[in-house]
């Protein structure tokens, strides 16, 4: 059985999305995308400096809209084969969507709203986060919460994040002298606790009506490393999990029980594989660096593939990019093929097409020629059928 993986936060390096636009279906994936979350990613991607994209509300859309790019190339093809899918942290919300249970476009509103309310709840207070590598994981928890701080990841390996006030931070080195090393990490607030309470509740709110479906492929939560294959429960474990602390110990020993032979990780990637080399030496990985990647991992695929789909999802929705006024496009629309215009949103900083992402039969229309839409609603359902999907 093959796992895909998706990284988190911190994974991003300068120019890391520089070789994937040399793949024509990559890069019209993230110019649309950029229209989606209004921010040029392939500019912050190829010539964003280690500051821009580290920075919350950039940083989260860029890995997303990465990985939902590089993702489809593997999954589109040949979606029953990947046994699990598992994102770390903003990771889940690619993986969600590469699942089926939410749409791209509905995946990367709510990672939109998710960065920029980290953000903002970031600048609250001067928080952070530190890695603490190495010792017996019950005595540096212990140390850690002495020190008044959060565990905010268990990554497993012999890696536990703390996060918590700074100052608390900058003690936590002595408190495990001896014991094992601390090393800051370069993000700006304490994701995973509840100084990013607000961030939730503002996450919550929107994530209501996102439309979601149960999930084609199994996916593995963070929260405790459970199979979910129920879309609503998917989604609201992604709410939740903004404050709550992430589980990847958990997620390993998921995929150490379902006798995961491969791991896939989409880019950038690094960060996971080493996680998986340490804690499961006997899974072999594959780092997707570039397009030349590609035809290894669909031959993985093809060796390791699992050749099972836990749920086929009856319909799909398709859901409005951004705000405005709503016109539809004037083309038959009984038959739809990927990538076809169905409408248009017009508002005051121009004219966004609105594109189905997959093929099938409009089945009805859920707004109006001429309503005023939000980001995220749905606007029209589509049955998987008649078109090549």
């Amino acid at each position: 059985m093959l796992a895909l993986l998706s990284p988190g936060q911190g994974a991003q390096t300068p120019g890391f999305l520089e070789p994937w636009l040399e793949h024509a279906d990559i890069r019209a994936r993230l110019r649309w995308y950029s229209a989606v979350v209004g921010r040029d990613l392939i500019a912050l991607g190829t010539t964003g400096s280690a500051e821009e994209i580290r920075d919350t509300a950039t940083c989260q859309p860029l890995l997303v809209a990465t990985a939902l790019a590089v993702g489809h190339q593997i999954v589109d093809g040949s979606p029953s084969a990947i046994g699990l899918l598992a994102g770390h942290s903003v990771g889940e919300l690619a993986v969600a969507a590469l699942s089926g249970a939410l749409t791209d476009e509905a995946a990367l509103t709510l990672v939109r709203e998710r960065g920029e309310a980290m953000a903002e709840a970031s600048a609250v207070e001067p928080t952070g986060m530190s890695a603490v590598l190495g010792g017996d994981p019950d005595v540096v928890i212990a140390a850690i919460e002495s020190a008044g701080l959060f565990v905010a990841n268990r990554n497993g390996a012999g890696q536990i994040v703390a996060a918590g006030e700074l100052t608390r931070l900058a003690a936590l080195p002595a408190a495990l002298d001896g014991v094992a090393r601390v090393m800051p990490l370069q993000v700006a607030g304490a994701f995973h606790t509840s100084f990013m309470s607000s961030a939730r509740k503002r996450l919550a709110d929107i994530a209501a009506a996102a439309p979601v479906i149960d999930p084609r492929t199994r996916v593995v939560s963070n929260a405790d490393g459970a199979i979910v294959s129920d879309g609503r429960d998917l989604l609201r474990r992604l709410v939740e999990q903004v404050a709550a602390p992430v589980r990847w110990d958990a997620c390993l020993d998921t995929l150490a029980a379902r006798d995961i032979q491969a791991v896939v990780e989409l880019p950038p990637a690094g960060t996971l594989s080493a996680l998986i080399k340490r804690a499961l030496p006997g899974v072999e990985t594959l780092k997707l660096r570039g397009p030349q990647d590609l035809d290894a991992a669909r031959a993985l695929l093809e060796l390791h593939g699992s050749g099972t789909t836990a749920h086929a999802p009856s319909w799909r929705v398709v859901v409005a990019p951004s705000a405005g006024t709503l016109t539809l496009a004037a083309v038959v629309l009984d038959s739809v093929s990927p990538g076809v215009c169905i409408a248009r949103l017009e508002s005051r900083s121009g004219v966004i097409d609105v594109v189905s992402p997959h093929g099938g039969v409009l089945v009805e229309w859920l707004a109006s020629d001429g309503d005023p839409v939000k980001p995220g609603q749905p606007l029209a359902r589509m049955h998987p059928g008649g078109a090549e999907l």
